[in-house]
């Protein structure tokens, strides 16, 4: 029996839609449909373990492999099939559950596994025919589904904490008591970093960014832009020091207080420019610790599973939309701090030091 998440049974309802609709739709920065434009499906290729497969759209769904038609199901079918699944997962309430009747149907089209086994970073990759070059380019496409929990963009980890050397503190008194202050989650204690940041500022302690604790990951910064290091310190600082987390309200702010001091005079938009190439290039194949080339593996984009069914998607022939929408659906959270080693006060070669993490997530 197959059992899954709501996400990855999103991307087999991905599959069966697209198959049913026949057509991909951009979005917009808002995640609605861009209106008049589509991208007309030819086929959607697909890599199993017991084999490659095509799903051709020719009024039916053609199934091939090994340039042999193995069956052809009307394309009715895939939508009564997508539909109902959709209703499955939107309804089900367990981490993870099995949909009998999809997996027969899924047996039945040689669909034997929820993810595809690919080698590339894509979930999915798709044939479109593309009516202003009339070209047939393959797109892989990374599935976003909004019915289950938010997905995150970054991951954190070790390598995406920032380091900040502290002065003006008592180094014994200060380390001690700081260090002490937790806050309550459930039945669990946890670091306060908002509260502990808060009472370095108030006993005259200041925080100066020293540098990205991975050297692969920070030289990825650089890469993208010079200065990205410096304007994501002051942005993942502000998250914890503040009650801001969405990034939009984050890069806003950084905007107004300009703690780069870029000149604004002319009203030029340096952080949220820098902030998009970022998100553009994590969703697109950047990683912490693999040096980026600024090559994109997933060489469409993304694929957006909405809460009522419909699917959009942001890809190169849509940039801005997909800019856009990447700086207004994502926000910054507080991953585990025992398990990433962040958030208290320690000694380094006689310098005090203080690490914040960064991880960047979806908004439900």
């Amino acid at each position: 029996m197959i059992t899954g998440n709501k996400g990855e049974w999103s991307e087999i309802y991905t599959l069966l839609k697209l198959l049913s609709d026949g057509r991909l739709t951009p979005g917009d920065e808002n995640i609605n449909k861009l209106k008049g434009v589509f991208y007309p499906i030819v086929k959607i290729l697909r890599t199993e373990s017991n084999g490659s497969f095509e799903y051709s759209i020719n009024d039916d769904i053609v199934i091939i492999s090994s340039d042999k038609e193995l069956l052809r199901i009307p394309m009715k079918e895939f939508k009564i099939r997508s539909l109902y699944l959709f209703e499955k997962i939107k309804e089900n309430k367990q981490n993870t559950f099995a949909v009998p009747e999809i997996e027969s149907f899924m047996s039945e089209i040689k669909c034997i596994s929820l993810k595809a086994d690919s080698k590339t970073k894509s979930d999915i990759q798709i044939v479109i025919h593309d009516l202003r070059t009339n070209q047939q380019p393959t797109l892989g496409f990374s599935i976003k589904s909004q019915i289950g929990n938010p997905s995150t963009l970054l991951n954190p980890g070790k390598p995406t904490n920032f380091i900040f050397r502290i002065t003006g503190l008592n180094y014994t008194e200060d380390i001690e008591y700081i260090n002490s202050i937790f806050i309550k989650k459930g039945e669990k204690l946890s670091r306060d970093i908002k509260g502990r940041i808060n009472e370095i500022l108030k006993r005259n302690g200041k925080l100066e960014f020293v540098k990205i604790e991975n050297q692969i990951f920070g030289n990825n910064l650089s890469l993208i832009d010079s200065l990205l290091p410096n304007i994501l310190s002051e942005i993942v600082f502000d998250f914890y020091a503040s009650k801001r987390s969405k990034l939009i309200e984050l890069v806003e702010y950084a905007q107004e207080n300009n703690p780069l001091n870029f000149d604004l005079s002319n009203n030029h938009k340096f952080y949220s420019y820098k902030i998009k190439k970022l998100l553009t290039d994590i969703a697109l194949g950047m990683t912490p610790t693999k040096v980026w080339t600024g090559e994109y593996h997933a060489t469409g984009g993304y694929l957006v599973v909405k809460n009522d069914g419909e699917i959009v998607c942001y890809h190169i022939y849509n940039k801005n939309e997909f800019e856009n929408y990447l700086l207004n659906t994502t926000k910054l959270d507080t991953a585990s701090t025992s398990r990433y080693e962040f958030g208290d006060l320690y000694i380094e070669e006689n310098a005090l030091y203080f690490k914040l993490n960064l991880q960047i997530r979806f908004i439900k």
